[in-house]
Parts: structure tokens; C-alpha cells; sequence
């Protein structure tokens, strides 16, 4: 029995979350559970629950995205929270980040079968690409990393009053106590957990809300941003 055939049908509640968008949701999925198991983006374990545990998990995050911002997100990996965010929500403008090449080759492959023309893949670290891709309102993450490291890679990304959403589960309040003078230091002018998806999934999502001010990373990451962009401009003039 090959992995894809373990594939559970999409569950009704499918339907009615990707609308439109519901037939390109199965074939992401087939394709996570087919090359994603074989090029190791994702456990095959994982395949008899990719639907309630990773697609609808990762498409209910879109209660909590405001309308038509620009979105990267962090450590896209197999792109969780990233495509199923972006077949609901065509509004949006989203990078998936991501430093490792077979996985940046897996989302291009995605991105061109879906269709999705308000999708960019970059190939980088978020501390490398700082300054050189524009700011965005949110960034998103999932099983990244703990909420403090994690922010020292999202919040910078960020343009003023921006908003980083984490996709957590049970340690997120616990992440949050631990993360808040690190929050502080970078900006964080206010934090909140959120639970999404109600009817959807079971239990609920649960995203971590980061808000930032003025200066999302703080002076230092100002200083670096700016540093960068003029970097930035002199290779452009010089080209």
C-alpha cells in the first residue's frame, strides 16, 4: 500500500472552509502525502491526519488575518500554515519563506500547480532576508521554533503595527510568560491567544498574537533594517 492510498477522504467540513478552492485543497494534500512523505517534508504518520491535524489546522488561521495585507510566512516548510491560508484567502499577498532547498523546490512545484499567482516562494533565512524584502502587516509561523526565538526571526519582518500569529498548541500560554521580556525588547506593544476554527476543527486552533508598534524588532533591528535598504539602493544604482 503506497502512502497516498492511506490519504483519509477530505472531511465535509473541507468544503465548506475552501469553498472554490476545495478541489486544489485535495490535490495539496495528495501531493503532501505523496512526494511530501517521499522527499521527508512530512511524516508519513502524519498522512491519516493531514487533513484535521495540518490543512483545516493551518485554513481556520484566516479568521484572524485582516483583509488583503501582505503575509510571509516563517519556516514554511512543507508550506503549513502558508497554502492552506493561501487557497482561502485570495485577498492576501504571501511569501513563503523558507531556508532549505528541497523544501523552496516543493513549494514552487505547489504554487505553479495551484495556481497560485499571489504566492511568492524566496529561499533564505528570516535574519538574511531583513531589509531586503518590503516589511509585511503579518507574519505567520507554525512549529517553527518557541515563541521567544521565534520572534527574534518574525517581528523584525514586520512593518509598524504589524502582528505576528502563531500557530501553538498547548504550551501557548506558557510560551507567552516565558516569551514576554524578550516580546518587550522587540517592540511588542501587546499579546493575546486566540482560539480559531470553531465547528471546523477539534480541538481548536490556537494562534499566539503578537502586536508591534513603532519600531517592530527594536533600535537594533531598526538600525539593521535601514543599513540593509541603503545596501540595498547602492546595488540597484550601481546596476
Amino acid at each position: 500500500m503506497t502512502e497516498a492510498a492511506e490519504l483519509p477522504p477530505a472531511p465535509e467540513q473541507a468544503r465548506e472552509v475552501f469553498g472554490d478552492r476545495y478541489e486544489d485543497a485535495v490535490r495539496y494534500a495528495e501531493l503532501l502525502a505523496e512526494a511530501g512523505v517521499q522527499r521527508g517534508l512530512i511524516g508519513p504518520r502524519e498522512v491519516p491526519r493531514l487533513w484535521e491535524r495540518h490543512l483545516l489546522n493551518c485554513a481556520v488561521l484566516s479568521e484572524v488575518v485582516p483583509a488583503g495585507v501582505t503575509v510571509c510566512d516563517v519556516g514554511s516548510g512543507a508550506g503549513l500554515p502558508g497554502i492552506p491560508l493561501a487557497l482561502v484567502r485570495e485577498d492576501l499577498k504571501i511569501t513563503l519563506l523558507e531556508p532549505l532547498l528541497r523544501r523552496t523546490t516543493f513549494l514552487t512545484e505547489v504554487v505553479e500547480l495551484l495556481g497560485l499567482d499571489h504566492v511568492t516562494v524566496v529561499r533564505g533565512r528570516a535574519e538574511e532576508v531583513m531589509g531586503k524584502l518590503p516589511p509585511v502587516h503579518v507574519v505567520t509561523a507554525r512549529a517553527v521554533a518557541p515563541l521567544d526565538r521565534l520572534a527574534t526571526w518574525g517581528v523584525p519582518l514586520l512593518r509598524p503595527y504589524g502582528e505576528m500569529l502563531a500557530l501553538k498548541g498547548d504550551t501557548a500560554e506558557e510560551e507567552l510568560k516565558s516569551a514576554a521580556t524578550a516580546l518587550s525588547k522587540l517592540g511588542a506593544v501587546g499579546t493575546s491567544i486566540l482560539h480559531v476554527g470553531e465547528g471546523v476543527v477539534e480541538p481548536r486552533s490556537t494562534v499566539v498574537r503578537v502586536e508591534v508598534g513603532e519600531s517592530p524588532g527594536g533600535v537594533r533591528f531598526a538600525a539593521k533594517r535601514a543599513k540593509a535598504a541603503r545596501t540595498g539602493r547602492a546595488r540597484r544604482r550601481r546596476g
